[in-house]
């Protein structure tokens, strides 16, 4: 990393553009507008932008829920042994609160609900979230079994902290074999003999991506984690300098349903997030990944199973000309008794209505699933395909699923930029680098 600073050229701190955004002179862009431009043929510099605004939404596993709540009265029970919040398992303490009638619990964003193996903690934080009424089944210390129900207004403490969260875009998965297999990567069982394709990762818009010697994002840096004020806390599990990951927490309170959820693989419920992070233009030097675009940014295509490279694509194989929104012609279906698109989203997003399939737009991820799944072709967008040498031969193989939103990133990229430019998000030093142990 020292060696690469050699580039710097014109630098300015984070305080100072902090002031020109004060004062209403700070050029504030995201980075889908700044990509926009660079496709348009237009020149950028490093006076022509102070933040870029970046954001990833996507699946991510590494995800717990910290919640304190009373649920009974002083000496009601010693401590509980046992909590399940809507079926989903919490892990008790680690505070035993004895006699105090106070629940202290950590809840897993991938655990998965005991009586209903299609929910879990994504679906439970969101509907938290919602403000919808929970069930809290209590199991004490003695033995005895109590119930209570309560909404997020009621519950005083609730931090969601990440573990392992906005990676340096991720993989692209496909399946060699013959037999299909269950997977966190797709939704239904995952085909093989190469025909078909799921990928994670927004590309040009990943903040690591554009910041991928973490400058600006180190422990303390403000940023949005579900529309919510959060930190970073550091790197996070399995990260590394040539592919870094972040921790950081942020109130629930203060989050957006629309951003969080629960998405269903093959192998039961994984978890939904959504990151925004401003990154202040320090240097000219930061501008080279600032101005990449998806074609300039490796994805590697690997075999779901070994997880063994296969060959080296490009982000601008999956993204480019591809269709952000699932569109939906109510008019097309032919309203199936066993329909597959209801029966396969992985976000319950399409649900039966009297004349037919009902689309809510609130809930889908644009994975695309229901194109391939629907008879009737009323759910349609262009996902793409790729071109891959494999065993010495060309293989294009179609994308069926895809495990990032990036439609509603660039929405996330876009409210963070308007809150910089309105005051009501303020850019912060970091406290530390973030580093990694050797």
């Amino acid at each position: 990393m020292n060696g690469a600073l050699d580039d710097i050229g014109k630098s300015r701190t984070i305080l100072e553009i902090q002031n020109k955004i004060d004062a209403g002179d700070a050029v504030v862009l995201t980075a889908t507008e700044i990509c926009a431009k660079i496709r348009a043929g237009e020149e950028i510099g490093f006076e022509d932008v102070d933040v870029v605004t970046t954001a990833t939404r996507g699946i991510m596993s590494g995800t717990y829920a910290v919640l304190s709540f009373k649920v009974a009265e002083p000496d009601s029970f010693v401590k509980a042994s046992k909590v399940l919040l809507n079926g989903v398992p919490a892990v008790v303490g680690p505070c035993p609160n004895e006699r105090l009638g106070i629940l202290d619990l950590i809840v897993l964003g991938t655990a998965h609900s005991e009586f209903d193996p299609n929910y879990g903690g994504g679906h439970l934080f969101r509907e938290m979230v919602e403000g919808k009424t929970i069930k809290v089944d209590v199991t004490t210390s003695e033995g005895k079994q109590f119930s209570v129900e309560t909404q997020l207004s009621e519950i005083p403490y609730a931090k969601l902290h990440a573990t392992r969260h906005t990676f340096k875009n991720y993989r692209a998965f496909v399946n060699p074999g013959k037999e299909s297999i269950k997977t966190i990567f797709h939704a239904l069982p995952f085909e093989g003999e190469f025909k078909e394709m799921t990928f994670c990762g927004c590309g040009e818009l990943n903040p690591i991506e554009n910041d991928p010697r973490l400058e600006t994002i180190g422990i303390g840096t403000r940023v949005l984690i579900n529309g919510a004020d959060g930190f970073v806390t550091g790197a996070g599990t399995r990260s590394a300098p040539d592919n870094p990951n972040l921790t950081g927490f942020a109130d629930m309170h203060d989050m957006i349903p629309e951003y969080m959820g629960g998405f269903v693989t093959s192998a039961g419920p994984e978890i939904i997030n959504t990151w925004a992070v401003p990154i202040p233009i320090l240097h000219e030097g930061m501008m080279k990944n600032i101005l990449k675009l998806d074609k300039e940014i490796p994805l590697k295509l690997v075999d779901l199973a070994g997880r063994i490279p296969l060959c080296e694509i490009t982000y601008g194989d999956v993204w480019d000309n591809a269709d952000l929104n699932i569109k939906y012609d109510p008019e097309k279906c032919i309203n199936c008794m066993d329909c597959l698109v209801i029966e396969a989203c992985p976000m319950g997003a399409v649900r039966r209505g009297e004349t037919g399939a009902v689309h809510q737009p609130e809930l889908c991820f644009n994975c695309g699933l229901c194109i391939s799944r629907c008879r009737g072709e009323a759910f349609s967008a262009n996902l793409g395909s790729v071109r891959c040498a494999v065993g010495g031969c060309f293989r294009d193989i179609k994308v069926t699923l895809r495990q990032s939103d990036r439609a509603r990133a660039i929405i996330a990229a876009e409210e963070l930029k308007e809150k910089i430019l309105t005051g009501r998000f303020r850019l912060t030093e970091p406290v530390e680098k973030i580093s990694w142990r050797e």
